[in-house]
C-alpha cells in the first residue's frame, strides 16, 4: 500500500469515527428524550447498566461528576423510577444504587435494533479482528479520557483566573 493510499484511508477512518460519535450522541439523546431524562442521567444509567449495583461514590468516580452532582442525578432518576437505593448487605450503613427493571426494559427496547445488528456483524469477525477492535477502542477511550481531564483542568484554571481578576477589580 502506498503512503498516499494509507493517508487517504486514515483520513476516511478519522471521518467515520467522528461521524460515528455524532450518530451515537444522537441515539443517546433520543433515548434520553424518550425516557424523559437528560444526557448526564442517561450516561449514569449506562454506567449502572455496565457495572451493576454500585455506590454513589463509585458512580461519581466513573462519571467524572462531583458527589453532589451524582446525588442530584440519583434523586432525579429515583423520582422517575429508573434507579433505586438499596442497602449494602455486607455493610448495612452503606447505600448502593442500581437500575430498576423498568429502566433496563425501557433502555433495552430503544437500543434493541443496535444490539441485534451488532450480533449479526460480530458473527463474521475473527478472533484477531476482535482483538484489533478491542485494542483500538481501548486506546481511543484512554485518549478521550486523558483529553477530557486536560480540558477540565484548563476550565478550572480559566475559572480561577477569572476569580482572581474579579477580586482585583474590587
Amino acid at each position: 500500500m502506498s503512503s498516499g493510499e494509507k493517508q487517504r484511508l486514515l483520513a476516511e477512518l478519522d471521518d467515520e469515527i467522528r461521524a460515528s460519535q455524532v450518530a451515537t450522541d444522537m441515539v443517546d439523546q433520543g433515548v434520553a428524550d424518550l425516557l424523559g431524562v437528560n444526557r448526564t442521567d442517561i450516561r449514569c444509567m449506562d454506567i449502572l447498566d455496565r457495572l451493576g449495583t454500585i455506590s454513589a461514590g463509585r458512580l461519581a468516580e466513573e462519571s467524572k461528576l462531583t458527589t453532589g452532582a451524582v446525588t442530584a442525578v440519583i434523586d432525579r432518576l429515583e423520582k422517575a423510577g429508573y434507579v433505586r437505593r438499596v442497602r449494602d448487605e455486607s455493610d448495612r450503613r452503606r447505600v448502593l444504587v442500581e437500575l430498576t427493571p423498568e429502566a433496563k426494559k425501557g433502555a433495552a427496547e430503544f437500543y434493541q435494533p443496535m444490539i441485534e445488528e451488532w450480533a449479526r456483524i460480530s458473527k463474521r469477525l475473527t478472533i484477531p479482528q476482535i482483538e484489533l477492535l478491542l485494542d483500538f477502542t481501548r486506546r481511543g477511550r484512554r485518549m478521550n479520557l486523558e483529553l477530557a481531564e486536560t480540558l477540565q483542568r484548563r476550565l478550572a484554571e480559566r475559572e480561577q483566573a477569572a476569580k482572581r481578576r474579579a477580586r482585583g477589580r474590587r
